[in-house]
Parts: C-alpha cells; sequence; structure tokens
C-alpha cells in the first residue's frame, strides 16, 4: 500500500510499504479520511521521543471496514487502544490505562496510509449522509468534550452560564468552543494570534474572537479557562484571566514547565487540571453528536490529497494555512 511516512525531522516522504497484518479479532479499515494532529506536527520535528523515524503517523482516521469484524461498514476510529483490564479501564477512564497504545506510536503504525489494522471495539460505525472527513473529527473534538466533562465536575453553579476563555484557536481550541455549545455554554471568547485563522473562527460559530492581547477579556472574568496550547505564557495567562473559585484545563502539550500563578491560584481558590484525550464513552458521545449535526457544518477544516501531505506539514509551520484543521484524503 501508500503512506505517507515520516523518515526524519522534518521529513515526510509517500512510499510503497507493507500491508498491515491485523491480529487474530481485529478489522483491517481502508482510510478515507485522516486529520493532521499537532502531535503529529511534533513528531515531524523530531521532538516526540516516542515517535521514531521511519513510522507511519496520523490517527484521526475514517474509513470503511474491508476485512474482520464490521466488514462493509463506515467507520470512525479511536486510535487508543486499551487493555480493558487494569483499574482504569474498569473505571472507563480508558486515557489513562498505563498498557495504553495509540495509533502511530510504535507498536502501532499510524492512519497517513490506505488502510490500518484495529480492534472492532474501537470502531463506531458512521451513518449514512455523514461525510468521512467529518467522522475523522470524533478523535480531535473528543478532547475538548472530555476536557468540559471533567471541568464540569469542579463547578458549584450550572457549567452553562459560565464565561469558556479559549487560548489557542486550532482543532482542539475550536472544537473545544464547539463542544461548549453543546454542553450550553454561550459567552465563549477565543484568543487566536493567526489573523487568517482568527477570520475563520469568527464564521465557525457563535464567538468572541481575539488577537490575545487586543480586546482580551478581563483579568479575573472567566469562570472557566481552557488552555489549548499549553505553553509558559499561556499557562500565565490563563492564570490571570481565571475568576476567583474558576477552573483551568490544560490540554495543550507546547512544552515547558512553568507560568502558573500559583498564589494567585492558592488565594483565589481556582482549580488546575490537566486532561489527556478522552475515554471510551466521550468518544462515542463525541460522535454521535458529530452525527447529529451539533457540531455545524465542518467549514473550518481543509481538504487535500495524501500525496501532498508533506506540504500541508510545511504550509501548517508556516502559517499559511486559515483551516483549523487539514484532513488528507488517501
Amino acid at each position: 500500500m501508500r503512506a505517507l511516512v515520516y523518515t526524519g525531522p522534518n521529513t515526510l516522504e509517500m512510499a510503497d510499504v507493507p500491508d498491515p497484518v491485523p491480529a487474530e479479532g481485529e478489522s483491517l479499515v481502508e482510510i478515507e479520511a485522516v486529520g493532521v494532529c499537532g502531535s503529529d506536527q511534533h513528531a515531524y520535528h523530531g521532538t516526540d521521543p516516542r515517535r521514531v523515524p521511519p513510522l507511519i503517523l496520523g490517527h484521526e482516521a475514517a474509513g470503511t471496514v474491508i476485512a474482520g469484524p464490521m466488514q462493509g461498514q463506515r467507520v470512525t476510529i479511536n486510535p487508543m487502544v486499551t487493555c480493558g483490564t487494569c483499574s482504569y479501564c474498569i473505571e472507563k477512564r480508558e486515557n489513562l490505562c498505563p498498557n495504553r497504545q495509540l495509533l502511530s506510536i510504535p507498536p502501532r503504525e499510524g492512519a497517513f496510509a490506505q488502510r490500518v489494522a484495529i480492534r472492532p471495539e474501537n470502531l463506531v460505525a458512521v451513518p449514512d449522509g455523514v461525510l468521512l472527513a467529518h467522522a475523522a473529527l470524533a478523535e480531535p473534538l473528543a478532547c475538548g468534550w472530555h476536557a468540559l466533562r471533567l471541568a464540569g465536575n469542579s463547578f458549584v453553579r450550572p457549567m452553562s452560564d459560565a464565561r469558556l476563555v479559549v487560548l489557542g484557536g486550532g482543532a482542539i481550541g475550536l472544537g473545544t468552543a464547539l463542544a461548549a455549545r453543546v454542553y450550553g455554554i454561550e459567552d465563549i471568547w477565543i484568543a487566536e494570534p493567526n489573523a487568517a485563522r482568527r477570520d475563520m473562527l469568527a464564521e465557525a460559530g457563535p464567538f468572541t474572537i481575539y488577537s490575545g492581547e487586543d480586546a482580551a477579556p478581563e483579568d479575573g472574568s472567566a469562570p472557566l479557562v481552557v488552555d489549548a496550547y499549553g505553553s509558559e505564557a499561556s499557562r500565565a495567562t490563563a492564570s490571570r484571566l481565571a475568576a476567583a473559585g474558576g477552573v483551568i484545563a490544560h490540554i495543550g502539550l507546547a512544552g515547558g514547565a512553568s507560568g502558573l500563578d500559583t498564589r494567585r491560584m492558592t488565594l483565589q481558590e481556582i482549580t488546575f487540571f490537566g486532561t489527556y484525550t478522552y475515554s471510551y464513552d466521550d468518544f462515542r458521545a463525541t460522535a454521535q453528536a458529530i452525527f447529529d449535526g451539533r457540531f455545524g457544518d465542518f467549514s473550518w477544516i481543509e481538504e487535500r490529497p495524501l500525496a501532498d501531505g508533506a506540504q500541508a506539514f510545511k504550509d501548517l509551520d508556516a502559517r499559511a494555512v486559515r483551516a483549523a484543521k487539514i484532513v488528507l484524503k488517501p
């Protein structure tokens, strides 16, 4: 089969690779759409020690099962494979399973390819009439869905009454804002420094979009802040914006180990928590919300052929992409 292979820092090449061989009980999925994730970009830059070249990246995928269980079914793929027997899996917190695997992290190759092997319990059937390019985004959208569900556990008043400020207008940030609409939150702000992307975000939903400095919300005005970028600077901003008794959900992985104003967080009883991916239930709930049309029309994505994937990564690096998400089509 053909695949887009990460062969070294800042290098992706189309190549002929062996077809995946499904393990006993696994399904073989013909990939029809796969999103480019920020973690794929980290790997592309050689900054993710878990992803060592040569490797097929990509884990936000949908397609059609061509062999094994669910054969003939259109599906979206939960790329997280867990043991199912540890305490975290039993508690339905599969994202914390110590034995978890993910498509695009060895030993599992990713979905920037024509086919991928995966367990049937990781597949969600996609109804007719739902585009697979949209269904593939259940994975990144589930990250924001999961973060908001956890945040709700820390609220005394209804979370729907809160102002939400999202730091970062990429797919995770926008996905969080769209999920917040599903959760009933109406006062939603998104900080995004890229002017072209701000224009796109303004079209994606009834959000207040700002550059990060200009027309920013007042310090201490946000009961809920989601840091979808995850840098020292964004954590410092989150610390300033959070209201007394508020909540900061840290979902970004840009790097660094500082930035939080822990004195202010202590004096104002601000809750801070890290949030990683999603549970299986979160993934299924997000997929159903997509199927029901609750995430809108997905006008914020851009589709390109998988063969143009290397250029897509270069364009993302150059911030020459207006869309919040590029979806590649093998």
